[in-house]
């Protein structure tokens, strides 16, 4: 008897030590993304209106710059749902989508209707949502649509073999109908970006897109849906031949976890030590990594015009700001101009430099959109559609509050403490 208690206890033991190993490994592998590639600052002699920096960037990153697109700028969630369901009831062929965020009575079950919809009609409808942004998802939107015919794939769904990259998100909100029309920006479809009564919907942008650069759009999406699926999407119904639309030279640029280069973050590294006259970023959440914070730091020093919009006291997820927040004095010491959007949650993305160059999309300025999740954006090499961003995000401004020396300084100290306990987690948020 006691040699079958001793057996049993050492059993047991040894179960719980292999069941703790495993649930640490879990823990740590979610947590710990790979080291950042970029790490000397990047020195530029040039500028960019210089050749060099368009060739640099056409070179590096995967997708090529391409000529003839046109772009149109849709402003606040209700115009951005409105024109993005109205494609999908237009769409003939195809329609791939992938967002971050998608539950609500009224957001989501408006794209769950148009989506089921299009698929009765015999579109081929492939809807790609991130499992922990669409947890809140009810489950008849779910079922309406995959009872239609929709291909739908909950990214990252837990399961045992899919654990240790658990942490690993895709955080992009891109829509392509036909292979010619594309969508991307900063809204995800939650009654989040609706108006409430007297209370306005999230402040956000977003970007419809036609001509060649839609092709890349859509290879970002098939690259991803083959990694969640094992199908390649191929044929016209994907990829049609796509004329000129406009003048526009753009690229798609696309991120992954544990990708290496960690593209994104190096792109805006590299625009930024680019930057003469002027850097603009509004961001949802401003999170990046010190060496990021520098080279904006030695951008101001030597007299670059840089100015940041976040959110103010609406954001969503108050831990981030005030982790930020306490990073802020070298920033504002070195003239840094930082704004806190104020009537509602601020959400957009956008960055333009000197008027010459300006990228949209999902990505946000944190350590998360850099290093873990899967982002999405689309350079613009042209000056008037970089004027027309800066001109966004400054009328943005007129709503919101320059964050001063003083301020930062008068912080009650239970914000500060809040702003150290949340670092903790530094990247791996």
């Amino acid at each position: 008897m006691q040699r079958r208690t001793k057996l049993k206890w050492v059993g047991v033991t040894a179960l719980s030590i292999a069941i703790l190993f495993v649930i640490g490994s879990v823990i740590l592998s979610n947590l710990t993304p790979k080291p950042k590639r970029l790490v000397e600052p990047v020195v530029v002699d040039y500028g960019l209106d210089d050749p060099r920096f368009a060739r640099s960037l056409g070179g590096t990153l995967p997708h090529p710059i391409v000529e003839g697109n046109q772009i149109e700028h849709i402003e606040g969630g209700e115009a951005i749902y409105a024109a993005k369901l109205e494609a999908i009831e237009e769409a003939e062929h195809s329609i791939t989508f992938e967002i971050f965020e998608f539950f609500g009575d009224t957001a989501a079950a408006a794209f769950a209707d148009a989506l089921a919809e299009a698929a009765q009609r015999g579109v081929r409808v492939h809807a790609l949502l991130d499992y922990v942004g669409s947890m809140p998802a009810e489950e008849e939107h779910l079922e309406r649509m995959e009872e239609a015919g929709v291909e739908v794939i909950r990214w990252r769904e837990p399961a045992w073999y899919q654990l240790p990259r658990f942490n690993h998100r895709t955080h992009r909100k891109l829509m392509v109908v036909d292979g010619a029309i594309g969508f991307t920006g900063g809204a995800n479809v939650t009654d989040s970006w609706l108006p409430d009564d007297d209370e306005p919907g999230y402040r956000d942008h977003h970007f419809r897109f036609t001509g060649p650069v839609v092709g890349n759009m859509q290879g970002a999406f098939v690259e991803v849906w083959l990694e969640a699926s094992g199908e390649l999407l191929h044929g016209d119904a994907y990829f049609p031949e796509l004329e000129p639309r406009g003048e526009l030279p753009m690229q798609m640029v696309s991120s992954k976890p544990r990708e290496g280069m960690h593209r994104i973050r190096m792109m805006f590294k590299y625009a930024i030590a680019a930057a003469w006259e002027r850097i603009t970023i509004s961001s949802a959440y401003f999170y990046p990594d010190p060496s990021f914070l520098e080279a904006l730091i030695e951008a101001a020093e030597r007299g670059v015009e840089v100015r940041i919009l976040v959110p103010g006291d609406s954001i969503d997820y108050g831990f981030v700001r005030h982790a930020s927040v306490n990073r802020w004095r070298p920033m504002l010491e070195a003239g840094v101009e930082i704004y806190e959007y104020q009537p509602a949650m601020y959400h957009a993305k956008l960055i333009t430099i000197d008027d010459r160059w300006a990228s949209v999309g999902s990505t946000n300025i944190d350590n998360r959109s850099f290093r873990i999740n899967k982002e999405g954006n689309v350079n613009v090499y042209d000056e008037a559609f970089a004027r027309y961003v800066r001109g966004l995000v400054e009328e943005d401004l007129d709503d919101a509050i320059l964050y001063t020396v003083e301020r930062w300084e008068e912080r009650p100290w239970h914000k500060r403490l809040a702003g150290w306990v949340s670092s903790i987690a530094g990247a791996h948020y």
